[in-house]
């Protein structure tokens, strides 16, 4: 039985693309790094596609790595702050959708809330806010710290933090504002309340100073995939990112995932599962596949050996390109994509060289997902969308912007054709374009229930 409800797609964006080598596409401008229109005219292709939303992924750190290697790759090296882009974005276009990454362990909850609540205001309720606590060590060297914190302590804030920020963003009811000028009477002082939390991480007591938005609060999305982020999501976040890896994993996923909402009081429709896939489309299949070589080709030796270094959590360091990969560095399990960390492994297995295996990398690595044909790619998405593993999909460009003038002007109408993807948008806010509820605000819920209970008296 086919689902009634869209598949949703938002664009992924680093800046330049997804592919290190992507910055070095002709479809890119080179100054974009620090051009806002480059950016916003990501932000109009995605928008004029009816896409759901535009995803800033951040890390407020540089990359460590070899020097010669990070000197080729800009995409961590420089970046726009995420914040102020999306309040840019936010007054410059209409119905998109717009999230950020912003770690609880580097940021404090009044700061965030208002942050949030801002953008949210700014955009008519489009704002989304990608939680997660970081997992890179040099982040924390720019925090006062000596690399990260233990993981389990991470999520411990972590949970503490989204608590912090819900109870603050609930401060004023949604009708507090009576802005009545007979009276004189800004605000019903009866529906603005303080926070007073006192918790292990944080003492925060609030109010936040700022009014309920659009959309009751920012959408939350979350990426973890962790037994302690997947119980983090479940109770908490509305649009979760996955890994297109392979298909079964991915429906196992999808069903933990949903299935633990309920103790939670929460619906399986309450949560979008939005895999990520890296998309190579071209007219014909070879057209597709010279997109792939095209980027492969570009891609310096160095930096596609700090790019396959940090995959495989291995030191490649002194390692000639032209002899055989050393067995004793793969390690045991992979950091991501298993099918493709299988795939590596056999051809490490036998024997080819380091300088191959980049090679190897770099193609499965640009077109993780899928490559091929707009019926091809439909196909994938159509597959994965009614086998329940994915509500939609974060759309993963090599290059920005043309691979994603490429989708939206040849997979999109293909997705159309099947009844698989919206034609106009059904609302302004992005939580109406998601198909998920306003959450209600704490103390109106109160207020209701007790006048309920009055009544039933």
């Amino acid at each position: 039985m086919r689902r009634s409800d869209k598949l949703k797609l938002g664009t992924f964006v680093y800046t330049f693309g997804y592919n290190p080598a992507g910055w070095l596409h002709p479809g890119c401008d080179v100054n974009g790094a620090n051009d806002f229109r480059h950016l916003l005219k990501v932000a109009q292709i995605s928008e004029a596609a009816k896409f759901d939303f535009m995803f800033m992924a951040d890390s407020p750190a540089a990359a460590v790595g070899d020097p010669e290697a990070l000197c080729r790759m800009p995409t961590k090296m420089n970046r726009f702050e995420p914040m102020t882009l999306l309040s840019a974005l936010a007054v410059s276009t209409s119905h998109l959708g717009l999230v950020a990454t912003a770690s609880t362990s580097y940021y404090e909850p009044f700061n965030l809330a208002r942050i949030f609540a801002s953008i949210d205001h700014l955009s008519g309720g489009r704002a989304c806010w990608n939680v997660v606590t970081s997992d890179h060590d040099e982040t924390g060297y720019n925090f006062n710290r000596e690399g990260l914190d233990p993981h389990a302590l991470r999520y411990e804030r972590g949970k503490e933090f989204v608590d912090v920020m819900f109870g603050l963003w609930d401060s004023y009811e949604p009708d507090a504002l009576k802005l009545d000028r007979e009276s004189g009477i800004y605000y019903d002082k009866e529906k603005l309340h303080a926070l007073d939390h006192k918790g292990k991480h944080f003492q925060v007591r609030g109010p936040l100073n700022i009014a309920a938005s659009p959309q009751g609060r920012p959408v939350i999305a979350q990426a973890g995939g962790s037994e302690a982020g997947i119980e983090l999501a479940a109770e908490t976040a509305e649009v979760v990112f996955s890994l297109a890896s392979n298909l079964e994993r991915s429906q196992a996923f999808y069903a933990t995932l949903k299935d633990r909402m309920a103790k939670y009081g929460r619906g399986p429709d309450e949560l979008k599962v939005m895999p990520g896939a890296v998309i190579n489309v071209g007219r014909t299949e070879s057209e597709a596949r010279e997109k792939v070589r095209y980027l492969a080709d570009k891609l310096h030796p160095d930096a596609g050996r700090q790019m396959l270094a940090e995959f495989l959590e291995a030191d490649l360091s002194g390692v000639p390109l032209d002899e055989p990969f050393p067995k004793d560095r793969l390690p045991a399990t992979p950091k991501g994509s298993k099918a493709l960390f299988d795939e590596l492994t056999s051809f490490v297995m036998k024997g080819h060289t380091v300088g191959e295996l980049i090679r190897l990398y770099s193609e499965k690595h640009t077109g993780n997902g899928i490559t091929g044909t707009p019926a091809v790619v439909a196909d994938f998405m159509e597959e994965w969308f009614e086998g329940r593993a994915a509500d939609g999909f974060i759309v993963m460009c090599p290059a920005l912007p043309s691979a994603l003038k490429d989708f939206t002007e040849l997979v999109v109408p293909e997705l159309r054709r099947r009844g698989l993807f919206r034609d106009d948008y059904e609302g302004t806010t992005l939580r109406a374009n998601l198909g998920l509820p306003t959450p209600e605000n704490r103390y109106a819920r109160a207020r209701r229930q007790k006048g309920e209970a009055v009544g039933a008296a």
